[in-house]
């Protein structure tokens, strides 16, 4: 009897040595799932940070969903697609001397579900013509093995 005891007890602390292990894998595998799609995110912005920079404003495009069904909100205002987006930034900056010198702050990325989270942070451009500066939440999604943003509100 003490031998079945001994034994029961040794598969007990087998299983739960598994399941701990198992417990740690898993927010080992999350956390570098989150790492990774947190760098290649913040890669997108870098990217469209040097297109606006460049004044560039399709390659500055290439960020977001290519899409009739891209959402920009800002001024009261929800425009979708991809063409109309690109188009009002083309008239809302028209030169050089509008896009200025683009930075981010990014004050949080956090998951939503699986391959979407959204971003909160700032913006600031420093122009000729004036500075600007107000906050933004944008939800990105991995579509096609890219990240895109699908959703922009802008303040």
């Amino acid at each position: 009897m003490l031998v079945h005891l001994r034994s029961k007890k040794a598969n007990i602390m087998k299983k739960f040595h598994l399941i701990v292990l198992f417990i740690i894998s898993t927010a080992t595998f999350s956390q570098s799932k989150f790492q990774k799609d947190e760098a290649a995110i913040r890669n997108v912005l870098n990217s469209q940070i040097k297109a606006w920079n460049n004044h560039d404003l399709e390659t500055f495009m290439q960020g977001y969903w290519k899409n009739d069904s891209l959402k920009f909100y800002s001024g009261n205002n929800v425009k979708k697609g991809w063409q109309k987006t690109l188009d009002n930034y083309k008239k809302g900056y028209p030169t050089k001397d509008h896009t200025g010198e683009l930075k981010f702050t990014i004050k949080s990325i956090s998951p939503i579900e699986e391959n979407s989270y959204y971003v909160m942070g700032q913006y600031h451009l420093k122009r000729s013509v004036g500075n600007a500066e107000g906050t933004f939440l944008i939800v990105f999604k991995k579509i096609d093995g890219h990240w895109k943003i699908i959703a922009d509100m802008s303040t």
